[in-house]
């Protein structure tokens, strides 16, 4: 009997020694990533360097570089192509994004050393006039979000963002910087958007480096985990586990109708329609009054560019033909290129992401119609005959019928 104590002893000390070692590893993993992959300092550095030498301007570089009153926070992201950051500047929070493997290309080492510069403001040249400044932004439009576009009101918009200090010129600086912006699908659909209050209000800028409005509550649903515990937990019940962390119904059905408008306003909208590629929850937030937002555009792109880059794309299988996370087309295998069209409006791919987000605490009188109205917009292909009729009718009816149940609440 003692020895079998002795035994059980021994177990629980080497499972609680495993636990331990496991657990330090884990931080000791995510400590190290932080460190390395977060580079601010580098990022203001680089951006501060460029302002200093009078290459770029904006409204953000006196407040970064000169005034320090731009202070950093809290680094949201460790990816080297999205360095992100909570921000303060003045009075506002906000988030700041930086496109530091757009400047520098680094190697991951002992160190994260700069190996070369890449020449980003480059365009436009010095003795570019601001009327060939312009023709070359509506060159570079027009073959983004194509001709059925109000191409002179988005260049007279993006044109209004680069004179930063708004004395009505554009100087070089200026130009540069707007040059980079443009080059950033999230920072043409804030101009695009603006005043439709779906995406953060674009607060400044230096260079490619830029700062939006800090959304309070974001991703849009789900809890973070470490990855070991994350690889042993069950898809579905991390589904379950996900929507464990949401406002109430009425809420969600009124942050949902915020999803259903932002799709509205850029499906073949003024400046021309946008697919959204990635409807993960990460790509969303929303505001204290449950107002939808966008808080990662990167994998918003305009319809046209995305047909323009999915036919240069070889394929052997459909599963090839895919752009972002969930924008996909078909396989022409005679040519062995991806084929332009989307399978799926954003419509569709909205309501199979969202599914089980809507469901999910909603009435007990309104499941079945809700239900039922979610599959007939998840059915909906963008091949279809009367793909516009259908998209508009689904899309409206659902908007009534969330409406029709959160009117007379105080969530509305």
């Amino acid at each position: 009997m003692p020895g079998h104590l002795s035994y059980i002893r021994v177990k629980y000390l080497f499972l609680t020694w495993l636990a331990v070692f496991v657990g330090s590893w884990v931080v000791y993993v995510q400590y190290s990533t932080y460190t390395e992959l977060c580079r601010g300092r580098e990022c203001k550095s680089v951006i501060c360097d460029k302002y200093s030498k009078g290459i770029i301007d904006g409204s953000a570089c006196s407040s970064l570089c000169e005034e320090s009153s731009l202070y950093f926070g809290r680094c949201l992201s460790t990816k080297p192509n999205n360095q992100v950051y909570a921000v303060s500047w003045g009075n506002q929070d906000g988030i700041m994004k930086c496109q530091l493997s757009d400047i520098l290309h680094y190697e991951l080492g002992e160190e994260l050393e700069p190996k070369k510069e890449i020449a980003l403001f480059d365009k436009p040249t010095r003795g570019t006039s601001v009327e060939k400044f312009r023709e070359m932004v509506s060159s570079h439009l027009k073959a983004k979000v194509g001709e059925q576009a109000n191409l002179p009101s988005l260049v007279t918009l993006i044109l209004s963002v680069a004179d930063s200090n708004k004395d009505g010129h554009i100087s070089l600086p200026e130009a540069k910087s707007a040059w980079a912006l443009l080059q950033l699908n999230e920072v043409l659909l804030a101009v695009v958007l603006q005043g439709r209050e779906h995406t953060p209000k674009l607060l400044g800028f230096c260079g490619d480096l830029y700062v939006v409005e800090r959304v309070p509550h974001a991703p849009l649903y789900g809890i973070s985990l470490p990855w070991p515990m994350d690889l042993w937990i069950p898809t579905g019940m991390r589904r379950s586990m996900d929507q464990w962390f949401t406002p109430s119904w009425p809420r969600k059905a009124k942050i949902f109708i915020g999803l259903l408008e932002l799709i509205e306003d850029i499906f073949h909208g003024t400046f021309g329609s946008f697919l959204m590629c990635d409807m993960r929850a990460s790509t969303f937030g929303y505001t204290d009054r449950h107002d939808l937002r966008v808080v990662d555009g990167r994998r918003v792109v305009p319809e046209e560019a995305f047909k323009q880059a999915m036919i240069l794309q070889h394929c052997k299988e459909d599963d090839d033909c895919v752009y972002g996370v969930d924008c996909r087309t078909s396989c022409d295998l005679s040519e062995h290129r991806c084929r332009a069209k989307v399978a799926q409006p954003n419509l569709a791919r909205a309501c199979g992401s969202m599914k089980d987000y809507l469901l999910r605490g909603a009435p007990s009188h309104l499941q079945d119609e809700l239900e039922k109205q979610l599959y007939a917009c998840m059915a909906l292909r963008a091949s279809a005959q009367q793909m516009e009729m259908e998209h508009s009718l689904i899309l409206n009816n659902l908007k009534t019928l969330l409406w029709k149940q959160i009117s007379h609440t105080n969530d509305s």
